[in-house]
């Protein structure tokens, strides 16, 4: 039974303590009796979200007060903080740490709101029978900190990274509070805990207040106004420093709580750096343009979608924080030799190589419990393991990008490496077409709304620079506008990439959304860049992917200009034939796009070079202030010119680097298979040029059983350095195995063909013999010509790099003595031959580089042979600037 009389309300007083949230809601439970139901379930879980809060956020006396009205029960929760105000959230998460009880008042009770008054804030809900329909007050007006304000601006806030923060912060706090009920305070002093709550809190609140006044974004970030008490500041460098000591804790494992990874602590650091700095006087810095580590990628700020992935060309593979795959595309799932439905809901380690599974249980396992990031943004060298068992060399980029709901996600792209193609390339059109004929339809079509292109309406706004530019200037940006496309063309490794960035060019300053269109030879085309006008120029996702075919009964503006037509001025409906006659699959797309995007006045043109028709590109603008005109025509021909003449010699290009990276690739010997030596190599190509080096290894039996490895690299970065590589590497062949010779006999002997044959040519190499029977020992003896010293790594992790034996390069001299050296190979040590792709680098000297391979073959020294490589390659080839040869070798004795 109830101890509740009707309309005489019941109250009780809770101190500021965990302990009281059990007593409130015991209050409930003897107030209300059994009898009450399901009303008073929902009111006892209410009060207990609502106590919690107050004891963690306001800290004051709880007074929980209950009245029966009717055929409804009003619960009253008040403490002793009106200035403390509240934050109500829109969206349920079940994960979030705190702040679920706003949430659920919203979600479970008739009606609720707020008061404040008499140096109290109250929270009050009513709950009644099932069938009793929900009337929602709402929260109204909340309390604000009183005093002077002043305003902060965040500039392109990025929506889902910051609710991911926003999480991570609760969850840091709140357990630091959780510990501290414990008696163990983390090293956080109780006031600056305190202090931090209440900073966390009203943070949150004016970011909710501000995005409440702004239209929902559909680019990913916001620029909002923040209303901040003037003395705010203190307060956010408290809450930055227990946050940073939280996080100390959660690395060093005395936390249960997870530190936050680089991006959600970059954004911290940024949006209280912000608040602190513009308090003080400091001027706005937009996120997007702050340098970040790992760097961000295009979709950093974009909220996490399917589509995205599917949608992407790029091989693409997305995992959750559990580790297991939630999304991945046809090309990245056909390149493994899956249907991408199959690998949707697997572990990730399903897609890579049993002897590199611990190596990323221990990486991935790292980076959720320490937030420190090894590979996250960088460009490593890898293979992937396909569904028959065998290994597709890639180079793997991971990136972090989060949800609308604070969750992050791990989305890798799988570029195949050289050698490797990936499906759905498309093939460059070699042959005569319909479009290399004049075409009827060649002329323009002139719209009846065409005016002077220097018209200058009225009503023009004037932040549109289109309207601002001074007409003097015009032929100047119109010039850098050619340069520039043509350039992001020509200097992106990803063609499709740097079409998109030719979108982004375009609307940013000539239009207001941009698409391009690719054909090839059999009439297929893909849909490989839409983007619209805004401060970023992100793609519009859910356009891009394959295009209905180029049918003989399509007849629209994109099929015309196909076959040879335009350029074409259209009007805002995206077409220039009446309604109801459009003529296939292709032409209704076409139309689509114009009803979905919007256009006041569109061009579109062919991507023409060497007469051959590459595909379309479709410019429009969106308001009538300042159509396309047919003065517009001639310059949008040269722009898709440009664009196209890029396009043409990058593929060109392509297609040349191909045929030299399979001629390299084809050169690299089948490794043998001996009972007491472990042998293992790699080759990676540069990861930021499209060059194609001279990098080459070798490996073969001689006739007496001796074992002769060898590994080098001919000067030049092109196909004529493939070419002298492929000769220099037969030679080098034929000549060890005539007369099996010491190491300094072979290498004067290369030096003398190479002179002789191939004079203008230059190389280094190194050449050695593993000598020894099956049991042992063994003694490894090598002559260098100009190349860096053989590393040799015992079992116990000594290292010892040979620098004996080194002689000039190949090529700048003739008939010199060669030196050679021998050195005992003691059991299980690794010998490991490398070129200076490795371990070269700009910004650090020879000696520097040297002394950090041997730092990490220390650490690898009883890894499999496997395994040693490919954590080389990770650890020292990421984002490398020249190729990478590396071939080890290790003796290992026979086992009694």
């Amino acid at each position: 039974m109830s101890d509740i009389a009707p309309h005489h309300p019941l109250s009780r007083r809770f101190a500021p303590r965990p302990e009281s949230v059990g007593e409130a809601r015991r209050f409930v439970r003897k107030v209300l009796g059994q009898d009450a139901g399901e009303t008073r379930e929902v009111a006892e879980l209410l009060v207990d979200e609502l106590v919690s809060n107050a004891v963690l956020h306001a800290r004051s006396v709880v007074e929980v007060t209950i009245r029966a009205r009717e055929d409804r029960t009003e619960v009253r929760v008040s403490d002793e903080r009106p200035g403390l105000g509240l934050m109500p959230q829109q969206e349920f998460h079940p994960f979030a740490a705190t702040g679920q009880g706003l949430s659920l008042v919203q979600r479970l009770a008739t009606r609720y709101g707020v008061e404040s008054g008499g140096g109290r804030k109250t929270v009050w809900f009513e709950v009644g029978p099932a069938s009793t329909p929900p009337v929602h007050s709402g929260w109204g007006t909340t309390a604000q900190d009183p005093g002077s304000r002043r305003t902060v601006t965040l500039i392109d806030l990025p929506g889902s990274l910051y609710t991911a923060s926003h999480r991570n912060r609760h969850e840091l706090l709140r357990e630091l509070t959780l510990a501290a009920f414990g008696g163990d305070t983390l090293g956080v002093r109780p006031e600056d805990l305190a202090v931090a709550h209440d900073a966390n809190h009203m943070i949150s609140v004016w970011v909710t207040a501000a995005l409440d006044r702004q239209p929902p974004s559909e680019v990913g970030t916001s620029t909002l106004t923040l209303s901040v008490p003037a003395d705010a500041s203190p307060s956010v460098l408290v809450l930055r420093q227990v946050l940073d000591q939280a996080e100390e804790a959660a690395r060093d494992g005395r936390m249960l709580a997870r530190p936050a990874v680089p991006a959600v602590r970059a954004l911290r650091s940024w949006l209280f750096g912000q608040i602190a700095g513009q308090l003080a006087g400091g001027h706005p810095t937009a996120w997007t343009v702050i340098p970040r580590d790992p760097k961000p990628g295009p979709l950093e700020t974009v909220p996490f979608d399917p589509v995205q992935v599917r949608d992407s060309r790029t091989p693409t593979v997305a995992a959750d924080e559990e580790n297991r795959i939630v999304a991945v595309n046809a090309a990245a799932a056909g390149m493994l030799g899956w249907e991408p439905g199959e690998l949707v809901g697997r572990r990730l380690l399903t897609i890579i190589p049993e002897h590199l599974r611990q190596r990323h249980k221990e990486a991935f396992t790292s980076l959720l419990f320490t937030g420190r990031a090894r590979i996250l943004g960088r460009s490593v060298p890898l293979p992937a393991l396909h569904r028959d068992g065998r290994q597709v060399p890639i180079r793997l980029v991971i990136q972090t990008q989060h949800t609308a709901d604070g969750r992050t996600l791990f989305v890798a792209h799988l570029i195949p490496r050289a050698g490797e193609a990936a499906s759905g390339v498309r093939e460059r059109a070699g042959e005569e077409t319909e479009a290399q004929q004049p075409h009827p339809e060649a002329r323009p079509v002139v719209t009846p709304e065409a005016q002077p292109e220097d018209a200058q309406p009225e009503d023009a706004r004037p932040e549109d620079p289109r309207a601002a530019a001074p007409v003097g200037s015009e032929a100047m940006a119109r010039l850098a506008m050619i340069v520039d496309t043509g350039r992001a063309v020509t200097d992106s490794s990803d063609p499709d990439g740097g079409l998109r960035e030719v979108c982004r060019i375009l609307t940013g300053r000539f239009a207001d959304w941009c698409v391009i269109d690719l054909f090839g030879l059999d009439g297929t085309g893909e849909r490989v860049g839409v983007v619209r006008r805004d401060r970023h120029g992100r793609p519009a996702a859910g356009f891009e992917g394959a295009l209905p075919p180029l049918s003989e009964s399509a007849r629209g503006p994109l099929a015309r200009v196909l076959r040879g037509a335009g350029p074409l001025l259209l009007p805002g409906s995206g077409a220039d034939e009446p309604p109801g006659q459009v003529g296939s699959p292709l032409d209704a797309r076409h139309r689509a796009l114009f009803e979905t995007l919007g256009a006041d006045s569109a061009v579109v043109a062919a991507l023409r070079a060497r007469r051959d028709v590459l595909g379309a590109i479709t410019l429009a603008r969106t308001t009538p202030h300042r159509p396309f005109t047919e003065a517009d025509l001639a310059f949008v021909d040269d722009l898709a010119h440009g664009i196209a003449v890029g396009l043409d010699n990058t593929r060109l290009y392509e297609e040349t680097r191909g045929i030299a990276e399979q001629l390299q690739r084809s050169l690299l010997p089948v490794l043998p298979e001996l009972p007491h030596l472990e042998v293992a190599a790699r080759y990676v190509p540069s990861s930021v040029t499209a060059e194609v080096g001279g990098d080459w290894y070798d490996c073969f039996v001689l006739p007496r059983g001796d074992l002769a490895v060898t590994i080098g690299d001919v000067a030049g970065h092109d196909l004529a350095a493939a070419v002298a590589m492929s000769q220099l590497r037969s030679m080098l062949r034929g000549i060890a195995v005539d007369r099996e010779e010491p190491p300094g006999e072979v290498v004067r002997r290369l030096d003398i063909a190479n002179h002789t044959l191939y004079r203008e040519a230059t190389a280094t190499c190194v050449y050695g013999l593993v000598r020894g029977p099956e049991q042992g020992p063994w003694e490894f003896v090598h002559s260098a010509a100009g190349h860096l010293p053989p590393l040799i790594t015992t079992e116990d992790g000594e290292t010892r790099y040979l620098e004996e034996g080194t002689g000039l390069m190949l090529g700048t001299g003739f008939d010199m003595p060669r030196p050679a050296t021998a050195v005992a190979l003691p059991p299980r040590a690794t010998v490991l031959l490398y070129t200076d792709g490795l371990v070269e680098r700009r910004d650090e000297g020879l000696e520097q580089s040297l002394a950090r391979l041997r730092r990490h073959t220390a650490d690898l020294a009883r890894e499999p042979l496997d395994v040693f490589l490919d954590e080389l390659l990770i650890r020292l080839g990421a984002d490398g600037a020249d190729d990478i040869a590396l071939l080890a070798l290790r003796p290992v004795p026979p086992e009694r």
